[in-house]
C-alpha cells in the first residue's frame, strides 16, 4: 500500500476507513449480531495552512492546537511546514435502528445511543489508530490530536470548558458541515454522528466547503424557525441564545451517567436527544422546514 498510499492518497485514506468500518469484527457493539456500530462514513480534508485553523484558534483561545502545533506533539522538533500537513476528517453517522430508539426517548438516552456513545468511541478510537499506523507504514508521519498526551480541556474565554484540539471543528474546516443551536455539527448524514481526525504530513487536495457560514445549515440562524433541539434537551440547556454547556454536564452527570449504570448495566456518558427527532436529524434540514 505504500506506493499507492503516496500516490493517490485521498482515494487510498477514503478506502482505508470505508474497509475499516465495513469489517464487522471492526464496526459492531456486538449488542445484536450483525448490527454495525456506525453507518457509512463522510471523509474530508483541509490543509494545515488553511486560514481557518488561525481563527479557530483566536476564538477559541491560545490554548487551542492549529495542525502544525498538534503535528509537533507527536514530532517534537519537526521543521515541516503547515502547508505540508493535512487534517483527514471523518463522520460517523449514527445507524437508523439507534437513532429510531433514541427519537422516542425524552428524558434519558435509549440503551443503543448509550452503547454507540460509550462503545462506539471505542471503535473511532481504533480507527484513528488504524489510519495512523497505515500511514505510518507507507512513510507518512501521522497522528490523532485527540489521542495525544497533551490533549486536555481548559476554560477558554468566550466559549468556557473546552478542549484543545474539537473533532468536530476540524470536520467543519474540512468541508463537512455546519454548527447547529445546540453546538452540534450538521453534516449531509445529519447531527446523529461522531467524529474523528488525523493530522498527517502528506498533501491532498482540500475538500471544497459548500458553506460561507459556520451556522448555514441550522434553521433557526439562517431562517429564524425551528429550535427542536431545544425542546428536545431535558436540561433546558439549549435556549435561542444557544447552548448552555455547564447545564448540560451538570444533568448529564447528575442524571444520565447514574442512569446508565443502574439500568443499562455500564458506564456510559451520554444523551443526545437534541441529535434525534429535529429535522437536521439526519441530513441537512430544507429551508422551509420548521
Amino acid at each position: 500500500m505504500g506506493d499507492d498510499m503516496k500516490s493517490d492518497p485521498s482515494l487510498r485514506i477514503r478506502s482505508l476507513i470505508g474497509s475499516f468500518l465495513a469489517d464487522p469484527s471492526s464496526n459492531s457493539l456486538w449488542d445484536q449480531p450483525g448490527e454495525r456500530a456506525w453507518d457509512e462514513p463522510l471523509v474530508g480534508f483541509s490543509g494545515g495552512d488553511d486560514p481557518a485553523w488561525q481563527s479557530l484558534k483566536e476564538a477559541v483561545g491560545p490554548f487551542h492546537w492549529t495542525p502544525s502545533e498538534a503535528f509537533a506533539q507527536a514530532f517534537p522538533g519537526s521543521s515541516l511546514p503547515a502547508s505540508g500537513l493535512t487534517v483527514i476528517s471523518w463522520i460517523l453517522p449514527q445507524t437508523r435502528p439507534t437513532k429510531a430508539d433514541n427519537r422516542k426517548e425524552t428524558a434519558v438516552p435509549s440503551r443503543r445511543w448509550a452503547r454507540s456513545r460509550t462503545f462506539g468511541e471505542e471503535i473511532n478510537d481504533r480507527l484513528k489508530r488504524h489510519v495512523v499506523e497505515s500511514l505510518q507504514a507507507s512513510g507518512i508521519e501521522a497522528a490523532a490530536p485527540t489521542l495525544l498526551q497533551g490533549f486536555s480541556w481548559q476554560n477558554s474565554d468566550r466559549f468556557g470548558f473546552a478542549s484543545n484540539w474539537s473533532e468536530r471543528h476540524a470536520a467543519f474546516v474540512s468541508g463537512l458541515g455546519t454548527f447547529g443551536l445546540c453546538d452540534g455539527l450538521i453534516t449531509p448524514a445529519g447531527k446523529a454522528m461522531r467524529a474523528g481526525s488525523v493530522v498527517a504530513a502528506v498533501r491532498i487536495s482540500p475538500t471544497p466547503r459548500p458553506y460561507t457560514s459556520h451556522t448555514q445549515y441550522c434553521l433557526h440562524f439562517s431562517k429564524n424557525t425551528c429550535r427542536k433541539c431545544a425542546a428536545r434537551c431535558p436540561a433546558g440547556a439549549i435556549t435561542e441564545n444557544g447552548h448552555d454547556k455547564a447545564k448540560c454536564f451538570e444533568y448529564i452527570f447528575g442524571s444520565v451517567i447514574p442512569y446508565i449504570k443502574a439500568n443499562y448495566g455500564f458506564d456510559g456518558y451520554s444523551c443526545g436527544l437534541c441529535q434525534t427527532g429535529v429535522p437536521c436529524e439526519s441530513r441537512i434540514p430544507l429551508p422551509d422546514e420548521r
